[in-house]
């Protein structure tokens, strides 16, 4: 027996991790499309025409819409005893690369954005603490070891207002890293004494300067602990909303000082690009095939008109094939 179907526009990606051959987690499988995790070779996935998607087609012809592993775990699978029985050739005719805009199911909130206006007069940026706080961050780094070390006085001061505030962490961020010795090496050190989460070192063994500011402002926060009250300072958690012993996250720092919720992300292109010896940058797309799919099964003359016979009664016009793709039987033939 032979079944050809004519496909159109077959998606060869998928955006879920898992399999569509073990049962769904409580909550889905995860959406892993996003231009984060697009950063990450193994979430690009590339989709074939496999024998579990001639399976899943044959069960749709036939009119059984079960999940396919849900189908063979049942005593009534009509193919249990066929599968071996039944090949299949994917012909495709057209391969089209395409950048197609993924929607956001997720809501996912975007990492340097925010909305609503800046409360700028929050408490941690009016109190009598706050200079001595923040101007931790003014510092540059041979003034930032001897506050480390030595809780040397800081004349420096800076704009008490969270923009201003976001804008120098951005500039410490963009900082290079350094030789890990001398003062630097004091200082880092005794941070690392202080707080078990401080990672001070990139896998050269380097300094970096931002785990070093971000951990000193804890420091600062303990010393003054000594003198005022710095519950307004705090998070629910105790520590400093958005900033960490090792960096910072802006939406979630701007979260507390703006009266709009985190900004969403709607969608984003599927593109992956990644760095090729010898090519360069290469940018993997959506692919899109438009072909024919000859299924050929291996069963006597009798089984393939029972066959055809629960096709034509399951009157199944049109289908997707994969993802997104438009299939439809144009000929079966019992021979």
């Amino acid at each position: 027996m032979k079944i050809i179907i004519d496909y159109e526009a077959c998606w060869q990606n998928s955006f879920l991790d898992g399999s569509n051959d073990q049962k769904l987690p409580k909550k889905g499988r995860n959406f892993v499309a996003s231009m984060t995790e697009l950063g990450k070779a193994e979430n690009y996935h590339q989709r074939s025409i496999s024998k579990n998607t001639i399976m899943g087609v044959l069960s749709r012809l036939i009119g059984d819409q079960r999940k396919l592993y849900q189908a063979r775990a049942s005593k009534n699978y009509y193919f249990a005893d066929l599968e071996e029985m039944i090949s299949c050739k994917n012909k495709p005719k057209v391969i089209n690369h395409e950048i197609a805009y993924i929607r956001n199911m997720k809501g996912s909130t975007d990492q340097n954005s925010f909305t609503g206006m800046i409360k700028v007069k929050d408490p941690i940026f009016q109190s009598d603490y706050s200079q001595k706080f923040w101007s931790v961050l003014a510092l540059d780094e041979e003034e930032l070891c001897d506050f480390i070390l030595n809780d040397a006085e800081i004349i420096k001061q800076i704009p008490l207002d969270p923009v201003s505030i976001l804008s120098r962490l951005e500039t410490i961020k963009k900082l290079k890293p350094i030789e890990h010795t001398g003062l630097i090496k004091e200082a880092s050190d005794k941070l690392a004494m202080s707080f078990e989460r401080y990672k001070p070192l990139n896998k050269k063994d380097q300094q970096l300067i931002l785990p070093m500011y971000c951990s000193a402002l804890y420091l600062q926060m303990g010393r003054l602990e000594l003198h005022f009250d710095m519950s307004s300072a705090k998070s629910a958690r105790g520590g400093i909303s958005g900033i960490s012993n090792n960096g910072f996250t802006p939406k979630d720092f701007m979260d507390k000082y703006t009266t709009g919720p985190k900004k969403r992300i709607f969608g984003n292109p599927y593109v992956r690009e990644e760095f090729i010896k010898g090519e360069g940058k290469v940018k993997h797309t959506l692919t899109k095939a438009s072909g024919q799919l000859e299924i050929n099964l291996d069963i006597d003359f009798e089984k393939a008109r029972e066959l055809k016979n629960m096709i034509d009664c399951a009157g199944v016009s049109s289908f997707y094939l994969g993802k997104k793709g438009l299939a439809y039987v144009s000929e079966i033939s019992v021979r």
